[in-house]
């Protein structure tokens, strides 16, 4: 019998989240047997509420509600309630975000307030934040609960009803798979072009109105179709790249980054990238880190190397655990305001800075015009620094040191206020986009650091967050919570797969193959199609979803299929090139509807249809060769430097290298070409392999 009163119990918890309402007066629950039990032997509703350490609503909910007594007792007499932290459970944030918009035809959000059947946890009715006391045109919390256990205890066989149409309608979600379905055509890339560029604000960049996100899967997808239209589509789709470099360089001059610290909030509040919510999340930065350092690949551009260079050394600084994983997030609140430890007053930095210094700041970030934040000033760009010189008439070289100065000065002075939270729980998944944009800013920058630091968080996540051969989706202070998804698995391979691009390691090529038969293992729907967002001997829940559309981060099936296709390629594994294809024939009929929300799954179609240009070079020279052959944005070009000590095939139950490459050292640096797993005659000489890049026919050495 579970205790009829058991009390708070988030004290136990492995979430930083769940932790901060451990005192709470609520009697909050876990989601576990215990918890779901105790609610069908009350035969009381559960109120589910789901939300995550840096979600600045999340905390006003909190305060105003679940940290007030009479609140509580209202919550505690008529409900059983459960608290989530999505991070940690995104399974079940994504069933009970797709009820929500099920049931009022709105899209969701944090805090999410779900009031479920506890016999069938089937949703009954569902919100975001509700205020203490009546407004916003919402009613007071409290009374919204009376209503809603009258409904329950007056109306159940009504509500009944509801419940199973909200049932059938989930159980259509999944489309059945066509498993001798063509791969979509090559349209949709075109379809999802032009939508993107429909949305596109000319203006000021990014896409749609406020509030504004980065969308960096939308925005590489821009970049890729000018990157093919350059190779393949008789001529270089120039408004492509356009809106990718307009879009970046306005994030990059805006609030939304950080100009003394470096790293990107969460989303802009209004169209120009000014005022941001300033909560900074891992997984925005390390997309947006290896967005950046591939724009970096086109052409050198000071802005963006200094936004890649602060970036990485803020993941480096202050979201790196000393054993090697990064963290998850930083707040918005410090000292109780939302954006107080990043605005700044006009004396403040007067106070700070030598004369000529101020004249640079205020004129570079906008201090001498109107405040723009309550009062405040939020750093930001207003101009060019080449403009910004040009008008203060200053040699290049002291304003450079100038500005260098002064930024210095007000990021010390920044570090004595009292910091936002840190949410210091390790993520698999964000850990996977973190470690591929280091990856990609390493190469394109040549600084090592970054793949060293990106090989810590490897290292970390196999020694701490694989047990029993199983990935583990989150870790903190040594305890892990539950086993890991969809995109714990297809976000950390991509991320390896960046990595050994940077340099080699046969530990990681192993760990990238034990992933990839995982997916395949414990998530693919071998019937229909597609993995599933959980593994098959995971908690049954009244949905299993398998994600297509990119949210804030890519979908789960975009990865995986991009990530199998190009192992699949590397170690000449037709059964994870059968995988990835899969997915695409199965996702092409939802993908045919809604190109341009399928930007991720668009990379893996365009792979697909044009096989990548694989180089592999072996050698003491192998690095300077790959870096001459891997100069330029081409994501179509994979390209592996293999070291000389690099292990034969022998003696693993999976190869390290493809069958078609000798096992022993050649006797001179040597590279091979292939394409469509078709492969150049073996090239010896730098001169070789750079005429081979530019032609098209190759010679089989296929068996």
């Amino acid at each position: 019998m579970p205790d009829p009163n058991p009390g708070n119990r988030l004290d136990s918890s492995s979430s930083p989240y769940l932790r901060q309402h451990a005192d709470n007066p609520v009697h909050w629950q876990l989601w576990d047997d215990a918890a779901l039990t105790q609610a069908r032997e009350r035969d009381v509703p559960i109120l589910l509420s789901v939300g995550y350490s840096a979600c600045h609503w999340c905390h006003v909910m909190a305060h105003e509600s679940f940290e007030d007594a009479a609140t509580a007792e209202v919550m505690n007499q008529l409900f059983v309630n459960i608290k989530v932290d999505r991070e940690e459970r995104p399974d079940l944030d994504r069933v009970y975000q797709t009820a929500h918009q099920i049931l009022t035809q709105q899209t969701g959000g944090w805090p999410l307030t779900v009031f479920l059947d506890p016999h069938t946890l089937l949703p009954f009715f569902s919100g975001t934040y509700f205020p203490r006391t009546p407004r916003y045109g919402m009613p007071a919390f409290t009374e919204l609960m009376k209503r809603v256990a009258t409904v329950w205890s007056e109306r159940q066989d009504e509500l009944a009803e509801q419940g199973e149409k909200v049932q059938d309608i989930f159980d259509s979600l999944n489309a059945p798979g066509n498993p001798d379905a063509e791969l979509p055509d090559a349209d949709i890339l075109k379809q999802a072009r032009d939508q993107l560029e429909r949305v596109f604000d000319s203006s000021h960049g990014g896409f749609g109105d406020a509030p504004k996100f980065p969308m960096p899967s939308s925005l590489e997808r821009l970049l890729r179709h000018w990157a093919h239209s350059r190779e393949t589509r008789g001529g270089a789709d120039s408004e492509a790249l356009d809106m990718v470099l307009q879009s970046l360089t306005r994030m990059a001059r805006g609030g939304i980054f950080d100009h003394l610290g470096g790293g990107f909030c969460r989303y802009s509040v209004d169209r120009e990238w000014l005022t941001p919510h300033f909560e900074k999340m891992l997984y925005d930065n390390g997309s947006l880190l290896a967005l950046y350092a591939d724009a970096m690949a086109i052409a050198p551009d000071a802005l963006f190397d200094s936004v890649v260079r602060d970036t990485a050394g803020w993941l480096l600084r202050e979201m790196q655990h000393p054993d090697g994983g990064f963290f998850a997030a930083l707040d918005a609140d410090s000292e109780g305001e939302e954006g107080r430890f990043y605005v700044w007053h006009r004396e403040q930095i007067r106070r700070l800075l030598e004369p000529d210094e101020f004249t640079v700041i205020e004129t570079l970030y906008g201090i001498d015009k109107p405040a723009n934040f309550e009062g405040s000033w939020i750093l930001h760009r207003r101009d060019a620094w080449r403009a910004v010189v040009e008008r203060l008439a200053l040699p290049r070289e002291q304003a450079d040191a100038l500005l260098a100065s002064a930024r210095q000065k007000l990021f010390d002075a920044r570090e004595q206020r009292p910091r936002p939270g840190r949410d210091d729980k390790i993520l698999t998944a964000w850990n996977g986009l973190a470690i591929r944009g280091l990856a990609r800013a390493s190469a394109v920058l040549d600084e090592p650091a970054w793949a060293k630091a990106a090989t810590s968080a490897v290292d970390f996540i196999q020694r701490e967050m694989v047990i029993d051969g199983r990935l583990h989706a989150t870790w903190m202070d040594g305890q892990l919570g539950p086993r890991a998804y969809l995109e714990d698995h297809a976000f950390l391979l991509d991320g390896l797969l960046a990595l050994l691009a940077v340099r080699w390691r046969d530990a990681d090529v192993r760990f990238a193959v034990q992933l990839a038969d995982d997916l395949l293992e414990h998530f693919l729907d071998r019937s229909e199609g597609g993995f599933f967002q959980t593994a098959h001997d995971a908690e049954s829940l009244i949905y299993r979803p398998k994600p297509t559309l990119d949210e804030s981060t890519p979908a789960g099936n975009a990865v995986a299929a991009s990530a199998l296709g190009r192992l699949g390629y590397l170690l000449g594994r037709q059964d994870y090139l059968d995988a990835a294809e899969n997915v695409l024939r199965w996702a092409g009929p939802v993908m045919g509807r809604a190109p341009q929300g399928h930007a991720a799954l668009c990379h893996a179609l365009e792979d697909a249809l044009t096989a990548p240009e694989l180089l592999l070079i072996r050698g003491a020279e192998a690095a300077a060769w790959a870096r001459k052959a891997d100069d330029e944005y081409r994501p179509f070009r994979l390209v592996y430097a293999l070291p000389e000590n690099v292990e034969p095939a022998a003696g693993h139950s999976e190869p390290l290298l493809p069958a078609y490459l000798p096992t022993e050292l050649p006797a001179a640096t040597t590279a091979w070409l292939c394409r469509n797993m078709t492969c150049s005659l073996p090239m010896t000489r730098l001169s070789q392999l750079t005429a081979e890049l530019g032609g098209e026919k190759v010679v089989s050495l296929r068996p």
